[in-house]
């Protein structure tokens, strides 16, 4: 089959990312071309300001080298920029007269610097922070004058005035704005990382409107609307950015501030998408990187004719470093008529936390100083949990006050927000592949590859895995004593190889036994019963039964009764990983029950919680909240998807907990709340009820 023509216009990070994407869904499906405006390959701009400020090298914030394009056979053409689309014909023409032909275009030009209209702009010593030639322009005019004067006063800003302190420029941050960061702080977490940088040596100018930039060949000084005026020998425009739209609006695709798309990514042109910081999408401009790749990943599956629900938009974080001071914010985090916050201001310690609530519910959150509890806020404002008064307070409770260390974060537990790395994840790249550095971790699982805002857990982390205190054991090993074999392994071969009854598992994967032992004979026909429906899993394997248990209290019991039936259809005897106990409370009165079973349900005010991986054994543990629903129909489809994905993904005799805990909790409600792949998930799980019961008959 001919592969379709692929062009992308753009060879920053969120256009390649969409391509990694395509690569790994159908890595021969297409002919690919990407066009870049720099002579450079992929690099993570985010991490320019390391370089500024002497702590990286330019070479090591290159994100795909020259050799990944050659190894994936796409043509690259760096320096050379895309002037039009002709959308009628589908091709590209560049500013060297070459013309390209695309089955699939994906627009992906980000964004440019927003260069205020001041007078004397065009002097030398004035740049915008933007490039890696703006990188070395800065860093060159550096060695060579000494006062600094940084336009702008939100991240870009500050980064660069960062950087050039640490080249040991006098740094003086010039914001039209009342405080810094306004979209990622709000006043009191601004004012107290404004004297920390005081403190090492940066000045701030706020409500300064720049009239004119003076001096004779060169930048000298700024002069204020206000009369008041500072010297200076480099300006450095750093007030923002817009999208790059300018190609887009003229090659006839719709625009209003940025580029618009619907939930598959796709422009009002035929076959051409767009992703990144040049979209708008339902409204919104994104520039964060995690919203970015989220983008990506559905762009990707939609160019490969893979269903899903599309994208619907993102709740925005951000974890920053900004000169060694920790700081985080998500979601909505300014009070409004229906919102309060509960704040702890540490004075003494530079600790600050604010916490904003809508309905018992986390909407947003700013911390400052001590930003351990991100994951745990961030899932919470993702899931949206009801969360009582009491936990409110103990939200507020201090990390250092709990002992929190990176041994006590659950496997599951996210490490790189920006590209979905779990802690577990890390334990297992470490551990398994012998990884001794963050850089190599970096190149393995991309966890700091990004915004950079995890780095320093995941330095905590290596440092501890590679400590004697380390007690943690990535989940890898053995199947058994039979096989040096991994579980995951000895599926991947039966797929590949085709085999289809257990004799054959043990002749073809070499087993060292002759007829296998009690851990991998059932293990192995459980997985050949998931691979082929029709298999016979009398042979070595029981069917498991699952429980189901209705509690009754003084409230209303029939609509959990129902239910619970609804749950009990066709499923007594499904064969599962592990035996499976549900519970189903019809109140909160006695719903710790359930929250204690491998799925719980409790019926509240708001509908269903639905529960995942507690424990009633000797060790006694409460499920995680996995989802609030309404509706008693999506409540079983839920459930039934969790058991489905529970029963193609997790090992033999491995428990709910500990599949959701290898999964990663975020990980699984992704699959769920997606509602192409839960019915998927749910119509794998029938068809091979209405097997199963074809065999009875």
């Amino acid at each position: 089959m001919k592969k379709q023509k692929l062009v992308l216009i753009g060879n920053g990070m969120a256009g390649v990312r969409c391509m990694e994407e395509i690569l790994t869904i159908c890595p021969d499906g297409f002919d690919m071309t990407i066009f870049g405006s720099e002579p450079h390959v992929n690099y993570n701009r985010i991490l320019l300001s390391t370089v500024l400020q002497g702590g990286t090298t330019l070479e090591e914030i290159t994100l795909n080298d020259r050799n990944w394009y050659e190894r994936h056979q796409i043509k690259l053409f760096t320096g050379e920029t895309v002037v039009k689309i002709d959308t009628v014909k589908q091709v590209v023409i560049t500013d060297k007269s070459q013309e390209i032909s695309y089955d699939r275009l994906i627009i992906a030009t980000g964004s440019i610097p927003f260069l205020p209209s001041i007078p004397g702009a065009d002097k030398k010593g004035v740049t915008a922070f933007r490039t890696i030639e703006d990188c070395q322009t800065i860093m060159t005019t550096a060695k060579h004058f000494k006062k600094a004067a940084v336009i702008g006063g939100g991240l870009l800003g500050l980064e660069a005035a960062i950087g050039l302190l640490n080249l040991g420029m006098d740094v003086s941050v010039v914001h039209i704005g009342s405080y810094l960061l306004e979209r990622q702080l709000d006043h009191t977490a601004a004012r107290m990382l404004q004297v920390d940088l005081e403190n090492q040596g940066m000045k701030f100018l706020f409500e300064k409107h720049t009239q004119e930039i003076i001096g004779d060949n060169r930048a000298e000084g700024l002069v204020f609307k206000d009369g008041t005026m500072i010297d200076t020998d480099l300006v450095v425009m750093a007030a923002g950015v817009r999208p790059n739209v300018q190609l887009a609006r003229e090659s006839g695709i719709e625009t209003n501030r940025a580029i618009l798309v619907n939930d598959f990514l796709q422009t009002s042109a035929e076959n051409v998408y767009a992703v990144g910081e040049c979209v708008e999408h339902r409204g919104r401009v994104y520039g964060l990187v995690k919203p970015l790749y989220e983008q990506g990943k559905i762009a990707a599956k939609h160019i490969c004719g893979v269903d899903n629900q599309g994208y619907t938009g993102s709740v925005l974080s951000t974890q920053l470093k900004i000169s060694g001071i920790e700081v985080f914010s998500a979601g909505k985090f300014h009070e409004d008529t229906l919102s309060k916050s509960i704040k702890l201001y540490d004075e003494v310690n530079r600790i600050y936390k604010k916490l904003v609530f809508q309905d018992h519910k986390l909407i947003g959150a700013v911390l400052f100083g001590d930003t351990r509890e991100r994951p745990k806020l961030l899932d919470m404002i993702v899931s949206q949990q009801e969360v009582s008064d009491l936990e409110k307070t103990a939200l507020l409770q201090s990390a250092s006050e709990t002992g929190y260390s990176v041994a006590d974060m659950p496997f599951s537990e996210l490490v790189c927000n920006c590209n979905g790395v779990t802690k577990g994840a890390i334990v297992e790249a470490v551990q398994q592949k012998g990884l001794t550095t963050v850089d190599q971790v970096k190149k393995c699982t991309k966890a700091s590859g990004s915004c950079g805002g995890c780095k320093s857990v995941v330095t905590e982390l290596v440092a501890y895995l590679k400590s004697d205190e380390c007690t943690e054991v990535s989940k890898q090993k053995s199947m058994c004593s039979c096989t040096s074999l991994t579980e995951d392994e000895v599926v991947q071969e039966l797929l590949q190889l085709g085999i289809t009854t257990l004799i054959e598992a043990i002749e073809k994967l070499n087993w060292n036994t002759n007829n296998g032992c009690s851990i991998c004979r059932p293990a192995i026909n459980y997985y050949l019963g998931m691979i082929y429906p029709e298999y016979d899993r009398e042979q070595g394997i029981d069917r498991i039964i699952m429980c189901i248990e209705e509690y009754n209290c003084q409230c209303d019991k029939q609509r959990s009764l129902k239910l619970a039936a609804a749950f009990k259809k066709g499923l007594e005897f499904l064969a599962v990983p592990c035996l499976l106990k549900i519970g189903v409370s019809t109140c909160m009165h006695n719903g710790a029950d359930s929250t204690i079973k491998d799925i719980g349900v409790i019926r509240t005010g708001l509908g269903w919680e639905i529960y995942a991986g507690g424990s009633s054994g000797r060790m006694i543990q409460a499920g995680e909240l996995l989802a609030v629903v309404p509706t008693d129909k999506e409540a079983v489809q839920i459930i039934r998807g969790l058991i489905q994905y529970y029963r193609e993904s997790a090992h033999y005799q491995e428990q709910i907990g500990q599949w959701l805990e290898r999964m990663g909790l975020i990980h699984v409600r992704e699959v769920l709340f997606d509602q192409e792949l839960r019915q998927e998930l749910v119509e794998r799980l029938d068809e091979e009820l209405s097997v199963g019961k074809g065999e009875e008959l």
